[in-house]
């Protein structure tokens, strides 16, 4: 189990934004100790000359010289909790990065702004960074201040250890209050899988989950929960530890929703010059400027730069991409980077084939295209960027795959659970609609049961968070508890009015952070009260229902004129759950089947009466399309009559 939680993907999707600088800040973005490139000697090529201020030589020495107390082993660390760790967030990230692929080397200025959400003041920050990284200065208010460095031992980044920098501030930071800091750091990023060997995965499944780097081939940077590439703040975490990981990375990406970021990015490059970076899943076309124009284009070096305005970062960590060629269309949805030409025909035909249903659910139009750029590791997706193998794979299970990526592409919402929820959603709608509903109801009962093993046996305390939908930091809740909310109410409203809603909402919902926007726009074009649904599936976290069939009470019906005989059938079912479900009951013989929809309150019982024109064999209590805490199918089989009541044979 901990080696299945280890491979397991650390999901992303990231867009971002940041404040001008304040009065008493840095005025500008400067490249600290900038990684020196030898130049060709009749060209003078200057590699990373962004006519920008650099940082005093004496503030590097003080900040060298605490870094070099750190190496002594008595020297003594600032003390600091993991509770203190954790209670700095960042409200705001201005970057400036400069990357040297062919030396995998990577040169930040980042100015942060940052603020504890802690009960207690903070006297001293911890800022954390990859291992492979060293911080090289760090001020606030445009001072420097003093700090030391260790390892700190952590599965936040792929090498296992982060570089962690402690400093003392000149005043404690109150809790509720922000602070802006600025920080100088270097290193290289390069490929490392320990963390994953460590647990006993072989080496090239490891080096499949493990695969952000910095190099002439590829750079990609996923973020935190991969590669500490930018400053971060929190508690350590471990593979081994089951799931704490992956559910720090859901804490830090809901808690760092609402802050805006900003990316300059200074690209070192010889030869062919890059096409594009990815930035948050946002693209920008770099812009080159040729230091050599007079050598061969397979020699000459240049700088390619981006940049990336304000924006706010959303439910995702910050991530970073460079595309070394320009991407190929294949079709009108996607536009692939790629040397394997030929698996772009199966991809466009592919996209072709699933595209009726995102347009019957979603709308005619899609909001922008895929970019999917073809890398060998795991997959990853980042809003409407994909990063992903394109070898050529299965129709069907590229398909199922597809549709997922290419939803972003036609939806998006601000609430986690519903962008990543309809996504799920629509594969369960794909699956229906190639293998039938059998297949899409195992897939959706499979989800379920795991649903079932992470939610609480009863609703969780009034004090308590909870995982409600809207507050959701675990993919089992925000896509697994999502979609099957989805198919729950298109039980409950109907396939036109779920397509509907979720039209609507897709004009409305990006521009709104209203968390019950969709609950109104559903409720709006049905004429219909569904809080009673939204309070316990969505609001709130109740956990999951459990039913029972408690009895069956059989009526014979006479004959009458125009009329046929046949038995009114009383089914009555208990709720031991806190949830309130509204499941299918259905009544049934051979072919002959008679259903209806009965609403049972948490911690309660309902019974429905159904009209059956013969004598029923079974009846039939949910149909798997409600999560439950145990089984989400309910038969009982009726041979035996005793008083009206049906019993077991």
């Amino acid at each position: 189990m901990r080696l299945a939680w280890a491979l397991a993907a650390v999901v992303c999707p990231v867009l971002a934004q940041s404040t001008p600088p304040q009065s008493g800040t840095e005025s500008s973005p400067a490249a600290a100790a900038p990684v020196a490139t030898p130049a060709p000697a009749a060209h003078g090529t200057v590699l990373f000359d962004s006519n920008r201020q650099a940082p005093a030589p004496a503030l590097a020495d003080e900040s060298q010289a605490a870094a070099d107390a750190t190496a002594d082993p008595a020297a003594k660390l600032p003390a600091i909790s993991d509770e203190a760790r954790g209670a700095l967030a960042f409200s705001a990230y201005d970057l400036d990065l400069h990357l040297e692929p062919e030396r995998s080397a990577l040169v930040m200025h980042a100015r942060v702004t940052v603020r504890n959400d802690g009960a207690l003041p903070l006297a001293v920050l911890a800022l954390q960074i990859s291992s492979s990284l060293h911080w090289e200065q760090i001020s606030v208010s445009g001072r420097a201040v003093p700090f030391v460095q260790h390892r700190l031992a952590t599965d936040a980044d792929h090498t296992g250890f982060a570089q962690e920098a402690l400093l003392t501030l000149p005043q404690p930071l109150a809790p509720g209050a922000t602070l802006q800091l600025a920080a100088f750091y270097a290193g290289t990023v390069s490929p490392a899988s320990q963390r994953l060997q460590a647990l006993g995965a072989p080496a090239e499944q490891a080096a499949y989950a493990d695969w952000d780097e910095v190099s002439a081939e590829f750079t990609g940077l996923r973020g935190f929960g991969s590669v500490l590439w930018y400053p971060v703040a929190a508690p350590p975490y471990q593979l081994g530890d089951g799931a704490a990981l992956f559910r720090a990375v859901g804490r830090m990406r809901l808690r760092n929703a609402a802050a805006t970021v900003r990316l300059h990015l200074t690209l070192a490059y010889r030869g062919e010059a890059p096409d594009a970076a990815y930035f948050c899943g946002q693209r920008q076309p770099l812009q080159h400027v040729s230091e050599a124009e007079d050598l061969p284009v397979a020699q000459a070096p240049g700088l390619a730069t981006a940049e990336f305005g304000p924006s706010t970062l959303g439910f995702r960590d910050l991530s970073l991409f460079v595309a070394e060629s320009p991407a190929t269309p294949a079709g009108p949805l996607l536009s692939v980077e790629t040397a394997q030409q030929d698996a772009l025909p199966l991809y466009a035909a592919t996209a072709a084939r699933v595209m009726p249903v995102l347009q019957q659910w979603l709308g005619q139009e899609p909001l922008s295209s895929l970019q999917l750029i073809d890398h060998a590791g795991q997959p990853y997706q980042d809003g409407t960027l994909l990063v992903a193998p394109l070898a050529t794979r299965d129709s069907g299970e590229l398909a199922q795959g597809l549709i997922q990526a290419l939803t972003p592409a036609w939806f998006r919402s601000p609430q986690p659970w519903l962008q990543q929820g309809v996504a799920q959603f629509l594969a369960l709608l794909w699956l229906e609609h190639t293998d039938g509903r059998d297949a899409a109801m195992e897939l959706l009962q499979h989800q379920a049961n795991t649903l079932a093993l992470a939610e609480p046996a009863s609703a969780p305390a009034p004090d308590a968070p909870g995982q409600s939908l809207l507050r959701a930091t675990d993919e089992v809740y925000y896509r697994n508890k999502a979609a099957a909310v989805l198919w729950m109410l298109r039980g409950i409203v109907g396939d036109e009015a779920l397509q509907q809603a979720l039209q609507q909402y897709r004009l409305r919902g990006p521009r709104s952070q209203e968390p019950e926007l969709f609950e109104k726009v559903l409720e709006e074009l049905t004429h219909r009260d569904l809080h009673w649904f939204f309070n316990d599936w969505v609001n709130r976290d109740r956990g999951l229902p459990d039913l029972r069939i408690v009895n069956i009470v059989l009526h014979d019906l006479p004959a009458s004129i125009g009329k046929p005989g046949g038995t009114l059938v009383a089914v009555e079912v208990e709720n031991t759950g806190d949830a309130v479900a509204e499941v299918p009951v259905v009544v049934r013989t051979g072919t002959l089947t008679a259903s209806t929809r009965l609403r049972i309150a948490g911690r309660s019982r309902a019974t429905t009466r159904i009209v059956f024109e013969a004598d029923p064999d079974e009846v039939i209590v949910n149909d798997g399309s409600v999560p439950e805490q145990t089984s989400g199918v309910h038969v009982q089989h009726i041979q035996v009559r005793k008083g009206g009541h049906a019993t077991e044979p």
